[in-house]
């Protein structure tokens, strides 16, 4: 017999999960691709499902499916295909993970695919994130470099009476948390740029430099690239008529689009310091070159003097007066030391030596 004590909700999940009755244990599946597989009610977490029953689940009414995959094999997500009843070229674009953002409806059905970045050995690494969104469900399916969403889920089991606006709440919490995490590749690339600016007006860069400033800047095209496609995901989501979307709701992506901008205009911005910085770098070593060139012109000139001098007593010629004079080599070295005397004073009052 059902006890009297145990709550509605319980009783609802044991009568629906499991094939024994109501006091069969749950089963909750733990298998290869799956991460989370929850069901809601009224914006409150009621119990792990199965993904075979997480059609079933969908059809209640003030009921909400929530289905994480990672990297999941052709066969799970031919299952998950089924349960809701998802249209074969999305499956087969979350299958093979090669998208760029966007976001299309097949029937009642929302398809959207958001990039994910993060850094990874000083590098940014990217990935994929597909979401299925309909009436009563989300499927996220992950691939790559991403972070877990279960920060996402939390934040929205912890807050009910916005998570009982369901599946569109649901998909706004996601782009969300995608948008915000571009903030600490942002921070991190920001830190070993101003890093770079302290030095570059200190020394010349050198090739592992220069290489490096190149491979942050084309990281960072990347990343514009990934980025800006979402504004046009969340301005339709906003602006158009889908029927998958809640138009209480619409204005929530008004806030993830204006993220998405600051996101992009930060990355203008570092784009644009790394190529000062490149500049800067090459100015500095031109002119550390130039005053080396300077140098070995304005040293190269005053031992001119004396070798044009000895080359000239060099070349023995038999009727040189001078040579007769009993004071001429004293006369000769002290007019090389005087001349070359007055061209130091001169190049370094020049600024050369």
């Amino acid at each position: 017999m059902t006890d009297p004590q145990e709550s509605p909700i319980r009783r609802e999940v044991l009568a629906a999960l499991t094939p024994g009755g109501p006091g069969a244990p749950v089963p909750l599946l733990h298998e290869s691709g799956v991460v989370n597989a929850v069901v809601y009610r009224e914006g409150r977490r009621l119990t792990d499902i199965a993904v075979d029953d997480a059609g079933a689940w969908a059809e209640r009414p003030g009921h909400v499916v929530w289905i994480g995959l990672y990297e999941p094999k052709h066969d799970l997500l031919a299952r998950v295909q089924r349960q809701f009843k998802l249209h074969p070229l999305a499956i087969e674009d979350a299958e093979k993970a090669h998208q760029q953002p966007k976001l299309e409806q097949y029937g009642d059905t929302l398809f959207v695919v958001a990039r994910t970045a993060q850094m990874v050995d000083g590098r940014i690494a990217f990935g994929e994130t597909h979401l299925f969104v309909g009436r009563g469900y989300v499927v996220s399916v992950r691939h790559g470099a991403s972070n877990s969403y279960a920060q996402v889920r939390h934040r929205c089991e912890a807050a009910p009476e916005m998570m009982i606006q369901g599946e569109d709440y649901i998909l706004y919490a996601v782009l969300d948390f995608i948008v915000d995490n571009y903030a600490p590749v942002l921070e991190t690339i920001t830190d070993e740029v101003e890093g770079i600016e302290d030095r570059v007006l200190e020394e010349s860069l050198d090739a592992s430099s220069i290489n490096r400033l190149y491979m942050l800047r084309r990281d960072l095209l990347r990343l514009r690239n990934t980025a800006g496609p979402l504004v046009d995901v969340c301005q339709r989501l906003e602006h158009s008529k889908l029927t998958a979307i809640d138009p209480d709701l619409q204005p929530l992506f008004r806030d993830v689009t204006d993220h998405i901008r600051r996101v992009q205009s930060e990355i203008d911005t570092l784009r644009e310091v790394l190529a000062f910085a490149f500049e800067a770098g090459l100015m500095v070593g031109q002119m550390q070159q130039t005053v080396i060139t300077r140098r070995l012109a304005a040293w190269a000139a005053i031992l001119a003097v004396p070798t044009a001098i000895a080359g000239i007593y060099g070349m023995n010629f038999k009727h040189m007066p001078e040579l007769e004079w009993e004071f001429g080599y004293y006369a000769v070295v002290g007019g090389i030391l005087a001349i070359c005397s007055g061209l130091f004073w001169w190049f370094r009052r020049a600024g050369w030596l």
